[in-house]
């Protein structure tokens, strides 16, 4: 891939962001995962436990339930320490209604998108990135 390149994605949540990017590997549940005082994963059965995602572009393979994560989401957004963006290899309801909520109360912006599996993997080695989601026009720049 080039230094610079556009992958296309599914928009579930509206919003522009452009930040440095964390990798998780595995799913995560914000509710019980996510320390709303340090903005770092939390779970310490999580592989990247510890690592810092406020204030990142996040891409995880999946949401992990607890219909809890769209209130942790909301919160972290009251705070000022969400994530910037959210990448997903899966559809999550749950947290597209946190981000949208956050948007709509807070007026913070946290777009959330989904890529398949394969352009997941793209991402694997980038610091950098750019996500525009608009219904029916949504992309990340690899940057």
């Amino acid at each position: 891939m080039s230094a610079n390149a556009t992958l296309s994605a599914d928009c579930l949540a509206p919003g522009r962001a452009r930040g440095e990017l964390v990798c998780l590997s595995v799913p995560l549940s914000l509710w019980g995962g996510f320390d709303l005082e340090s903005g770092a994963v939390c779970d310490v059965n999580h592989p990247q436990h510890g690592t810092q995602i406020a204030g990142k572009v996040i891409a995880l393979p999946g949401g992990r339930g607890s219909s809890s994560s769209s209130s942790v989401l909301l919160e972290s957004a009251r705070l000022g320490i969400n994530p910037l963006a959210i990448i997903l290899t899966e559809r999550d309801p749950i947290l597209a209604v946190g981000a949208l909520v956050a948007d709509d109360l807070y007026g913070v912006s946290i777009p959330i998108v989904r890529i398949s599996i394969e352009k997941f993997h793209e991402l694997a080695d980038r610091s950098l990135i750019s996500v525009t989601a608009d219904p029916g026009n949504a992309c990340i720049d690899l940057l």
